[in-house]
């Protein structure tokens, strides 16, 4: 491509949101592509098998750039997410899987020092306890958002990341499946979670996040310990603010301890006080449309590390609340 070209090309590719650098990969035809692909896999000393398992006959999936590019605006108030993602029948599944699973459960949490309702609580969310893990073969999905151009760099990497984990023998290709985005098995880990928290629990050789529960289990403890979870606290509480409460105290940004926040007039839901513990809080309003404030702690923060939604963390605490109620 001579300079002029290129320039009319990356002045098109920006008035769909590509920058200069995407440029590059959006313009290569995707079979040259992918050769580039084998390349690097081969330069990193990824095995044939591997590369040849997992790169031949590969095509990009249209499906996936038509849901990248038309995700809907996030617009469900939080009573409409939480009456979704934390129903009756999905609380009553919680509990009753909470049940089956207890001594596994208490096994793995003990380890990693994290309550089993959390663990539960996220299986729930994510996949509906393993139910909907995705249908997209994860390797094509990445590779057809790598090549795409418009986060070209994120997903090239997760899919080396993919590579790698099917090289390390932990799953094969074909049997890789996860969201349109990459996201994988009953945890929904991107390949780079996999990598740094996926934990081989049952001691198999494989750190299996698709039908192995304990690896599920373990891989989801393993990561919300290493994000920094506090296995005496909870997650944090809805709340009742006084009238007139300075509103700019809302906010993560804003720390203080349970005393603080008393003498300031911030009471229990039920109009009682707050815990005597000397635990750090913060107040946290969802939704600018919803009246519900929330005193939450460290463990909201680390929920915040697995996805970074106010709804979303809202959520996992509210399910591990309802499940471990009887």
């Amino acid at each position: 491509m001579n300079r002029s070209r290129q320039a009319i090309a990356i002045t098109a590719l920006s008035l769909i949101g590509l920058t200069a650098a995407d440029a590059g990969a959006a313009s290569w035809n995707f079979p040259e592509w992918l050769e580039g692909v084998r390349a690097e896999a081969r330069e990193r000393g990824l095995k044939p098998e591997t590369i040849s398992s997992a790169l031949d006959g590969l095509t990009p999936i249209p499906r996936v750039i038509e849901l990248d590019r038309k995700q809907p605006e996030f617009t469900l108030t939080l009573q409409d997410y939480l009456s979704r993602v934390v129903n009756e029948n999905r609380v009553k599944k919680g509990r009753r899987l909470l049940r089956e699973n207890a001594a596994l459960l208490k096994e793995v949490t003990s380890k990693y020092k994290v309550q089993p309702r959390f663990v539960v609580a996220l299986w729930g969310i994510e996949t509906d306890f393993g139910r909907l893990t995705g249908g997209f073969k994860v390797v094509p999905a990445l590779a057809t958002l790598a090549h795409d151009g418009r986060r070209s760099a994120y997903f090239r990497k997760e899919l080396f990341n993919a590579l790698k984990i099917i090289d390390q023998g932990h799953i094969a290709a074909d049997a890789m499946m996860g969201s349109w985005a990459g996201a994988m098995g009953q945890s929904q880990f991107m390949p780079s979670s996999f990598l740094n928290y996926a934990v081989d629990y049952n001691g198999d050789g494989r750190r299996d996040i698709w039908t192995t529960r304990a690896d599920v289990f373990a891989s989801a403890a393993n990561y919300l310990a290493s994000v920094g979870w506090r296995n005496d606290q909870t997650w944090g509480r809805l709340v009742k603010l006084p009238a007139a409460f300075d509103a700019s105290t809302i906010g993560l940004k804003t720390q203080k301890r349970l005393s603080e926040w008393q003498t300031l007039g911030v009471r229990r839901a039920d109009g009682s006080d707050l815990p005597k513990r000397e635990l750090t809080a913060s107040l946290v309003k969802p939704s600018k449309s919803d009246s519900r404030v929330y005193l939450v702690y460290d463990n909201y923060r680390a929920v915040l590390r697995w996805n970074r939604s106010d709804y979303f963390a809202t959520a996992v605490g509210t399910l591990s609340d309802r499940i471990s109620r009887p």
